[in-house]
């Protein structure tokens, strides 16, 4: 009996071939692993188990990799098969439905700096469309927005689905499981199982690692730009630049979703299944604008978080935007901004007042063609020149020059993942959105009774 086709067979006739050790060798996948600490195998073998033994955790990947729930899950590690010779798969996951397979997935995973190969993943999408496995999915340390994107161009078949993840995104999943909300572990033994496996995955010698530093690149950019250099689109120093800074917004996401206890969400639709579109969309931008903008998209927040880098400056901004209550007045608009961010320092009186010379109010005002920014001290100070005009929305930004640091490969990812806590923790967090409130019955209205 030959392996042909996983779709569809017989989970029995699958056990038949592994058993007999005559077509394929496959190691089931255990918790607790013979393999060495630090191993890609002992990674893949925790995460694929504990898959199996964690419902919540199990669904919220299924979710993203579109796999029913309502299987049988079986999971194996280093899968070899006799007719396709010098071929190693990582891992193996079948959903198996009524003694057949309906589902299947090859996993090639990473850790440490080792990143995917396109050779490699091309051999495997090879192997999928001859056993019919309709998925593929990579993990290693590199950041996408959406698991639908790929962190290296390749062409796929229409019958062979590709999802990458980062370690990180999956210890985030583990860490928004283990908090009080809507979406934690039930049971609670899966809920210390789920803590063994962020026990280990947070460990140093795991290999799971968070973004740490800016790609090589990204200095030389910063110091073409400020020495007025012009800048080509097909320089592997702006791609550096640019695919770093989307790793970083990835990775500021992530921080941010484990902080809270909820999924912060990055990038647009339209980039859903096209990295390669963000990318040439953000070098663009670099390459026109001196700028690169990123949007963290937080569920309850006032607004979505921009997070504008401004090269020629050497600064970053983060801004909110506030939506103003429609029945006051211009003035009775900034006094209502002002309780916003009264109640913001009172909160956090000491930390606020550290920022203080670093948070600037926008006003959009209708028809106007920018901004008008002013010093959030000084924001008394605009009433006479606004008072006759219509105001769109507040933005509340914070601004920090980087100065040095921003060139910094290393320091520049330190400073803006503390920075973004920092400015959601004292100010992002405090902020409400102005609702319309509900209409009334006159005073003088009688209420009578038919």
């Amino acid at each position: 009996m030959q392996l042909q086709k996983i779709i569809g067979m017989k989970k029995s006739d699958f056990d038949t071939i592994v058993n007999e050790r005559e077509e394929i060798f496959v190691r089931p996948a255990r918790l607790i692993p013979i393999y060495k600490p630090g191993d890609e195998m002992a990674l893949t073998s925790i995460f694929l188990r504990s898959l199996c033994l964690i419902k919540e955790f199990k669904n919220l990947f299924f979710s993203d990799v579109k796999i029913s729930k309502s299987g049988k899950l079986f999971t194996y590690t280093e899968i070899t098969l006799k007719q396709y010779e010098g071929i190693r798969i990582d891992g193996l996951l079948l959903e198996v439905k009524s003694g057949i397979i309906k589902d299947a997935a090859i996993f090639e995973m990473k850790n440490k700096n080792n990143e995917i190969e396109k050779s490699q993943i091309e051999k495997y999408i090879q192997l999928a469309k001859k056993l019919h496995i309709p998925k593929l999915i990579t993990v290693s340390n590199q950041f996408v927005s959406k698991p639908t994107q790929f962190p290296i161009p390749i062409k796929t078949p229409k019958c062979v689905e590709l999802f990458h993840f980062s370690w990180s995104y999956l210890l985030t999943i583990a860490h928004v499981l283990l908090f009080d909300n809507e979406t934690n572990i039930k049971d609670p033994d899966q809920i210390e199982i789920m803590k063994e496996v962020v026990t280990y995955l947070e460990n140093n010698v795991s290999g799971v690692c968070g973004f740490t530093k800016m790609k090589s690149g990204w200095k030389d950019v910063v110091d073409k730009i400020n020495a007025g250099s012009t800048l080509k689109q097909s320089n592997l120093l702006v791609i550096d630049t640019v695919t770093s800074w989307q790793q970083e917004e990835r990775d500021m996401a992530l921080i941010l979703s484990r902080k809270l206890g909820l999924f912060v969400k990055t990038g647009s639709v339209k980039y859903k299944h096209d990295l390669q579109l963000r990318i040439d969309d953000d070098i663009k931008s670099l390459i026109a604008n001196k700028e690169l903008i990123s949007t963290l998209k937080v569920i309850g927040a006032v607004s979505d978080v921009q997070i504008k880098a401004l090269f020629e400056k050497r600064t970053i901004e983060m801004s909110v935007k506030v939506n103003i209550p429609l029945d006051k007045t211009v003035r009775g608009q900034i006094g209502w901004l002002k309780r916003q961010i009264d109640k913001c320092q009172k909160n956090n009186k000491d930390r606020f007042d550290a920022l203080c010379e670093n948070i600037m109010i926008d006003i959009n005002i209708k028809h106007a063609k920018g901004v008008e920014r002013i010093l959030w001290k000084n924001i008394d100070n605009i009433y006479p020149e606004i008072k006759n005009r219509e105001i769109n929305d507040f933005g509340i930004v914070l601004v920090r020059d980087f100065g040095k640091e921003f060139s910094s490969s290393k320091k520049f990812v330190e400073i803006i993942e503390s920075m973004l806590l920092d400015y959601y923790k004292i100010i992002v967090q405090y902020l409400t959105k102005w609702e319309k409130p509900a209409p009334k019955i006159p005073e003088n209205e009688s209420i009578t009774q038919e």
